[in-house]
């Protein structure tokens, strides 16, 4: 079994939303993931979405989106992004899901010898101009990541592999320690998929080793929409 990893990538297939306004190389991509997805992913793989998988509003909006999937193998973990605005309750998410989706919320989801579990995150507030309503949903997330690694612990067997699986990334544009890298040092995580991060002028960076973690950027557009193996 292998896992793989892509997210940011913003489909529009009901809704008039499309990415190439972001520039050319976002013309047809999702011929370009599909195709890369077809020469790798095998049935037993596993494909981890986290974030911003759709522009759609409501969840029939949405679905469109997930039936290009119908034909790709491997089974799929979605993270809810912060433009994920079709996700409403996660029991009303996971109703309407199709086979081989599998949605992360508060818990945590085992795939073998793999354990992944997470949640959307935030901005990492800083200093006396942190906006309140930020660190609110900061809060909240830091609470929902507890939540998740304390679902993972008690699950959690000695040859089991971890990943977390986060929106945005859980350090500031420092890459500084934060609530959510102590949580994940404290609960020894070593692997960490995120996206959220677009365009040419953000620190792109696949792969950052720090606090003894592997963290990968998983962003479509900055992954040349292609696939990035976890393990």
């Amino acid at each position: 079994m292998k896992i793989y990893a892509i997210s940011d990538l913003h489909l529009s297939t009901a809704v008039n939303k499309p990415m190439d306004i972001f520039g050319v190389n976002w013309q047809n991509y999702f011929d370009t993931v599909k195709a890369d997805w077809q020469s790798k992913v095998e049935d037993g793989d596993v494909v981890l979405l986290p974030g911003d998988f759709s522009w759609a509003m409501r969840m029939e909006e949405a679905l469109p989106d997930f039936a290009l999937f119908a034909d790709l193998k491997g089974q799929k973990v979605i993270l809810r992004g912060n433009h994920d605005y079709w996700w409403n309750t996660i029991s009303q998410v996971r109703a309407n899901l199709p086979d081989s989706f599998y949605a992360l919320q508060n818990d945590c989801l085992r795939f073998g010898d793999v354990l992944i579990c997470g949640t959307r995150g935030w901005i990492i507030p800083e200093g006396e101009k942190a906006d309140a309503e930020d660190t609110k949903i900061f809060l909240r997330e830091n609470e929902r990541l507890k939540l998740s690694l304390a679902a993972m612990q008690k699950m959690r067997k000695e040859s089991d592999k971890v990943i977390c699986m986060m929106h945005f990334p859980p350090f500031n544009v420092r890459r500084e320690e934060s609530e959510f890298t102590k949580l994940l040092v404290q609960y020894d995580i070593k692997t960490v998929v995120y996206g959220h991060l677009h365009g040419k002028d953000c620190r792109s960076d696949k792969l950052i080793k720090k606090f003894g973690i592997d963290f990968y950027l998983t962003s479509a557009d900055l992954i040349n929409f292609k696939l990035i193996e976890i393990f």
